[in-house]
């Protein structure tokens, strides 16, 4: 598993050093006699580089409309103005669009244009945070790659809006206004490719339902989540990075083994309402559980092996791998047991 991971990273490493050397020579071609050509079509509302000709700088302009972009344009920066609609017209000439940063605007979806997004053919990644989105605009380019929706008003999430984007590795849906109703069995089907799913700070009562198998990484803090479903995690059979803080879990909504899965290696439960420390995997190495109601801690009933047997496979063996422990906030006084330190030998910080 660890190894699939980091084979993960290499290759996002290298694609970015590959799109980065791209980019370079973009710029090392540019002959600088040629700069005044691109000075003279930028907009006069924004600002264009010369030693970035591919972008174009609109952000904080006080603008209300997106003014025409120009066709050499990959990344468009029109955050925080007070932008309300997103019409073609703009980009008639914008076919090499990558980037698109629409952050802290005032746009409805009554507001996009019918079909202007999907049109966008390159794009790659579009920023829509901190707007007045009601739901999840439709259609969207089946090329994106990272869709960014946070801090809207989002409350529906239209059928079918996913199911051709294969390429998406990061969709971001916290704080916005999504019940369980807004979650169908198949709101996510399609999403072949998704690592990163975030849906904190929602009005969510239960996990979602069929998330896509090679998500990595799922954040649901801030909701109002009480139960884990027997075997949930058997359909990510991925997860790394699991994000539960702020929840209402109690013992009672979480089976025996609800978190023993050796994918997890980050598991964060923080601010709920347990009472003990539920069974983890060997795997594990962060594991969050401030701010809950455990009093005591039994390192011989917690630990993911027997410690004798543990011992036998000595300290290079296949002992438990917890490097990070946090449990202030709860009841439990001082020292740490020992048992805790014998069971993970690789432990370099406790926060008790």
């Amino acid at each position: 598993m660890t190894l699939n991971i980091c084979t993960s990273l290499l290759l996002l490493f290298l694609g970015n050093s590959v799109w980065t050397r791209t980019v370079r020579q973009v710029y090392d071609d540019l002959d600088p006699e040629h700069w005044s050509h691109y000075t003279s079509e930028c907009p006069r509302e924004c600002f264009c580089p010369p030693s970035f000709p591919n972008a174009l700088y609109c952000d904080n302009k006080g603008l209300k409309e997106i003014p025409a972009i120009p066709a050499r344009i990959w990344y468009l920066y029109l955050q925080n103005n007070l932008i309300e609609t997103i019409s073609e017209k703009p980009f008639v000439n914008a076919t090499h669009l990558r980037w698109i940063n629409l952050n802290k605007n005032k746009i409805t979806n009554n507001g996009i244009e019918s079909g202007v997004l999907s049109k966008l053919k390159r794009l790659l990644y579009l920023f829509l945070e901190d707007n007045e989105l009601e739901e999840v605009p439709a259609p969207l380019p089946v090329g994106l790659e990272q869709l960014r929706l946070a801090r809207n008003k989002i409350s529906r999430i239209p059928e079918g809006v996913f199911s051709n984007l294969e390429n998406l590795t990061m969709l971001d849906l916290h704080h916005n206004s999504l019940l369980d109703s807004a979650l169908q069995s198949d709101t996510f089907q399609g999403l072949n490719n998704l690592m990163q799913l975030n849906i904190a700070k929602n009005s969510l009562k239960k996990m979602p339902l069929s998330l896509p198998a090679n998500t990595l990484q799922l954040f649901l803090d801030n909701n109002s989540i009480e139960v884990i479903p027997e075997n949930y995690f058997s359909a990510i059979p991925k997860v790394t990075f699991l994000r539960l803080n702020y929840n209402k879990l109690s013992d009672d909504g979480i089976p025996p083994n609800g978190f023993n899965v050796s994918s997890i290696l980050d598991l964060q439960l923080s601010h709920n309402q347990l009472t003990k420390i539920p069974p983890i995997n060997a795997h594990l190495e962060h594991l969050h559980l401030d701010h809950n109601r455990i009093k005591s801690v039994n390192g011989t009933q917690i630990c993911p092996v027997s410690i004798a047997i543990e011992e036998d496979y000595g300290f290079y063996g296949n002992i438990p791998r917890l490097r990070y422990l946090r449990l202030d906030g709860n009841e439990i006084q001082p020292p740490i047991p020992l048992d805790i330190m014998i069971c993970f030998r690789l432990l370099q910080a406790v926060v008790i």
